[in-house]
C-alpha cells in the first residue's frame, strides 16, 4: 500500500473547512482514484476553538501559518489566507523552502508573485499548483495548461468576478440600481463588507494576468492590466444597452499581437445572443480561442465552499498521482517578459452616454466633435424631453475607432456647455 500524501492546511475559513469536509465524504473515492490517501495531519488559523462545523481532533494545529509550512508532518501546504504579501507569501515560501508542495487558492498572490515563486518551486523540485485560484469549479487552470497544450491561445476572455456579474444580472432583471443590489450582494455573502477590490474590477484583474500568462506562455504582467470596474454603471445603462441589443457585463479579455499583450478589464457591451451574455447571477465564465480547436467556453460556480474546495483537491489528486507539471506550462526560467499593449492602442466600437440640458445645438457640438476627431457615429437614442434646465440622457454609439479618439470626443464632450456630468463609456465587443 502506498504512504498517505499528508498535507496541511493553512487557513479554515469557508474553503479550508469545505476541504476538510470534502476529504471527509469522498477521501476512499479519491483514494481509490489516486492510488494512495488524501490525509489532513495539520491546520493553521488564528482560533483553535472555533466552531467551523469540521472536527479538528487528531490534527496539529498551529496559529502561525508558516512554522506549520516549516516544521508540520506533511508533504503539501494548503495555502487558503489570502492577500498578495504578508503570511500568505511567508507561509509559501517557507512551505518551498522546505520543499514541500503548495497548493492554494490565492489569486493576489500568484498574480503579483507567481513567476518568482514558480522558479523557486522548479529549483526545489515542488509542485506551485493553483487549480482554485481562477474561476473557482471550473478547471480552466488544467485547461489551458494540458488540455490546450498543443493549440496556441489566440485570445481568451471571460466573466471572472461572480459578484460583479450577479450586481448587473439583477439590475437588469429587477430595474434595481447599483447601490440597492450591493448592499443585498453584502447581506446575502456574495459581496464582501468592503467590495472594493470586487467592483473596481481589481479580483478579475488578478485572474487575467494568470490567464494570459498559461495563454501565452508569457512572464505574469498584473501591472499591465486596464482596470475598470462597475460603479458607474446605471439602470439606465442597463435599458439602454438591452435596447441596442447588448447586455452589460464585467469581463476580462487578453490578446496577443505583434506588438505585445493587451489585458484589460471593464464593463462591455455584448451582443444579447452571445453565448457569454447568458451566464447569469454568480456563475462565470471562460471563453479561449486557440487554432485548432476554435473556441472553448467553460461556464460554473466562480467561488464559494464547494466549487473552490473541489478545484484545491484536483491539484492534491494530481500531487498524489505524482504528476508535476510546470505552473506556467513551460518552466519558469524560460517565461518570457512581453510588451504591454497601451489602452490607447485598442480599437473597437464605443457606446457613450451622456447627461445633457435639452437645448439647441447640442446635438451639433456633439457632431462637431466626431467630425474633428474623425469619428464615426454609429446611432443616437434619445426619448422624451425634458422639462426646462432638467438633464436628459443621450446614448451615442461609435463605429470602431481608436481609443485614443474616443477618449479625445469624451474628454472634449464633457466640456460642452450643457453636458452636466462626466460621460459614461462602455466598449463594445462583438464577441
Amino acid at each position: 500500500m502506498n504512504e498517505p500524501l499528508k498535507i496541511a492546511v493553512a487557513g479554515l475559513g469557508t474553503v479550508g473547512a469545505g476541504i476538510l469536509k470534502l476529504l471527509a465524504e469522498h477521501g476512499d473515492m479519491l483514494e481509490g482514484r489516486c492510488g494512495r490517501r488524501i490525509e489532513v495531519t495539520a491546520v493553521s488559523a488564528r482560533e483553535q476553538g472555533k466552531d467551523r462545523g469540521v472536527s479538528l481532533e487528531g490534527l496539529e494545529f498551529f496559529q502561525d501559518a508558516a512554522k506549520m509550512a516549516r516544521d508540520a508532518d506533511a508533504d503539501v501546504i494548503v495555502e487558503l489566507i489570502g492577500g498578495a504579501d504578508g503570511i500568505a507569501k511567508e507561509t509559501v515560501e517557507a512551505a518551498i523552502t522546505a520543499s514541500r508542495h503548495v497548493v492554494t487558492a490565492n489569486k493576489a498572490l500568484i498574480a503579483h508573485h507567481g513567476t518568482e515563486l514558480a522558479l523557486k518551486a522548479e529549483a526545489a523540485g515542488v509542485s506551485l499548483a493553483y487549480e482554485a485560484a481562477v474561476a473557482g469549479g471550473i478547471p480552466i487552470i488544467k485547461a489551458l495548461r494540458e488540455g490546450l497544450a498543443a493549440n496556441g491561445i489566440k485570445s481568451i476572455h471571460g466573466i471572472l468576478n461572480g459578484t460583479c456579474n450577479y450586481i448587473l444580472s439583477r439590475m437588469r432583471d429587477e430595474g434595481l440600481e447599483f447601490v440597492e443590489v450591493l448592499e443585498d450582494a453584502q447581506r446575502l455573502g456574495y459581496a464582501e463588507t468592503d467590495p472594493e477590490f470586487d467592483i473596481e474590477g481589481v479580483d478579475a484583474a488578478h485572474k487575467l494576468a494568470i490567464l494570459a500568462s498559461l495563454a501565452f506562455g508569457r512572464k505574469l504582467n498584473f501591472d499591465g492590466v486596464h482596470i475598470e470596474g462597475i460603479t458607474r454603471i446605471s439602470q439606465m445603462d442597463i435599458r439602454f444597452a438591452e435596447e441596442l441589443g447588448f447586455r452589460v457585463k464585467l469581463l476580462g479579455i487578453a490578446s496577443q499581437n505583434d506588438h505585445g499583450i493587451e489585458q484589460r478589464v471593464h464593463p462591455c457591451l455584448v451582443p444579447a445572443d452571445a453565448p457569454i451574455a447568458s451566464v447569469e447571477g454568480v456563475f462565470n465564465a471562460v471563453v479561449a480561442e486557440g487554432d485548432f480547436v476554435d473556441t472553448l467556453m467553460m461556464e460554473g460556480r466562480g467561488a464559494g465552499e464547494g466549487p473552490t474546495a473541489s478545484a484545491v483537491c484536483a491539484d492534491l489528486a494530481d500531487i498524489a498521482r505524482g504528476i508535476q507539471i510546470p505552473a506556467f506550462g513551460i518552466p519558469a526560467k524560460k517565461l518570457e517578459a512581453s510588451a504591454t499593449v497601451s489602452m490607447d492602442a485598442h480599437k473597437g466600437a464605443y457606446y457613450i452616454r451622456l447627461m445633457v440640458i435639452d437645448r439647441p445645438g447640442i446635438f451639433a457640438d456633439v457632431a462637431t466633435t466626431l467630425r474633428d476627431n474623425e469619428v464615426s457615429m454609429e446611432s443616437i437614442l434619445q426619448h422624451g424631453r425634458g422639462a426646462p434646465g432638467e438633464a436628459v440622457p443621450v446614448v451615442v454609439t461609435l463605429h470602431e475607432t481608436e481609443e485614443v479618439r474616443a477618449s479625445a470626443v469624451i474628454e472634449t464632450i464633457s466640456h460642452l456647455d450643457g453636458v452636466l456630468e462626466a460621460p459614461v463609456m462602455i466598449r463594445i465587443e462583438n464577441l
